[in-house]
């Protein structure tokens, strides 16, 4: 494994916020259904089959940063397989994304959720990390977990949910219980990246996807300990990045909570967030509007160009989407919105 070429790659220069000729670039997704390889292998085995297959997981990892020549690697798998670990019932429905046909409804649910060794039971995972490490030791790899607020939405609502309803009510309505389920989601949380790391991810990555649905107040109570619980115990184990939707509210919070890198969305001006007190000191990722790669390229470059104009001169921006590639985005504009992104090189100045 070339450590020391990915210690010098440009996505881990810019980790350590040193001047670098460029923004790195990788993309939220950039393995998925958009891409005609991917659907190809999607035909002949299921998600939740790709993702514990070692092989085809790395083999989609390294296909998409070499079809999309990005600076950096996402292991392909997803935020929920810690909750197929559980035997809660996890399963894909088409058409209506991750079902759980055994949610937490009460505090005895809780209570039964098992204990489990992450090393052990998601070793597909593991697996999958050092294969891609063997077949790109050039390449730096980000390893990533759902947070235990997501997760905790999964596991309450059965599902996915615009609302949250079931989710807040027990959050409210059954407050030990639901502080015993998020201990329980960091601390496996913090295993499971643990041993990504020790596989041979560079980066970690924590997905709370969902937390933007929370009002501050409810975010301090009852999710900042937590998210901060696993930053702390990541320190010194590799760069983070921490990582919503719709968190411009709380965006202060999460910062306070950890994470190297803080990732924005669309929903927010990137450069006038990152200028805030509580950001001033963290690199930041983002935040293009993904929908943007449907549009005219005399557009998407535009949009693109204001990003990296507005970031010039200050080290420690990851140019990425605001959210992941979306299904039935034309290839050849995510490899375009790519090129651009290398190709910019701040006018020949160095970031600063």
């Amino acid at each position: 494994m070339d450590k020391s070429a990915v210690k010098q790659s440009i996505f881990m220069r810019t980790l350590r916020r040193e001047p670098t000729e460029r923004p790195p670039v990788w993309l939220l997704r950039q393995a998925g259904r958009y891409q005609p390889e991917y659907r190809a292998i999607r035909q002949k085995v299921s998600f939740l089959e790709l993702c514990k297959n070692p092989q085809l997981a790395s083999q989609v990892t390294v296909m998409a940063v070499e079809q999309l020549d990005v600076d950096a690697g996402i292991i392909f798998a997803d935020i929920l397989l810690p909750i197929d670990a559980m035997g809660v019932g996890l399963r894909f429905a088409q058409g209506d994304g991750p079902v759980i046909d055994n949610p937490v409804r009460a505090p005895g649910d809780v209570d039964r959720l098992p204990l489990f060794d992450a090393g052990d039971e998601l070793s597909y995972v593991l697996e999958a990390i050092k294969l891609f490490k063997g077949a790109r030791p050039d390449c730096p790899l980000i390893g990533f977990a759902g947070a235990p607020f997501t997760l905790a939405s999964y596991l309450i609502e059965g599902g996915s949910s615009r609302n949250f309803e079931r989710t807040k009510l027990f959050m409210h309505n059954e407050r030990a219980a639901f502080q015993k389920l998020m201990a329980y989601l960091a601390r496996l949380t913090v295993a499971y990246l643990q041993a990504q790391e020790a596989a041979g991810a560079d980066c970690l990555m924590l997905f709370d996807s969902w937390v933007g649905s929370l009002c501050r107040e409810d975010y301090e109570e009852f999710v900042q300990p937590h998210s901060k619980y696993i930053f702390d115990n990541l320190k010194e184990r590799a760069p983070t990045i921490h990582f919503g939707t719709n968190t411009g509210g709380i965006i202060d919070l999460m910062a306070a909570a950890g994470g190297d890198v803080i990732g924005l969305d669309w929903r927010v001006d990137l450069f006038s967030t990152w200028q805030s007190e509580a950001l001033r000191d963290r690199c930041v990722q983002g935040n293009l509007d993904p929908t943007l790669l449907f549009a005219e390229r005399a557009l998407l470059e535009a949009r693109a160009q204001k990003l990296l104009d507005r970031c010039r001169g200050k080290a420690g921006y990851i140019f990425n989407l605001g959210h992941g590639i979306l299904p039935g985005t034309p290839v050849d504009n995510v490899k375009f919105l790519v090129e651009m992104v290398r190709n910019s090189a701040l006018s020949g100045a160095a970031q600063l």
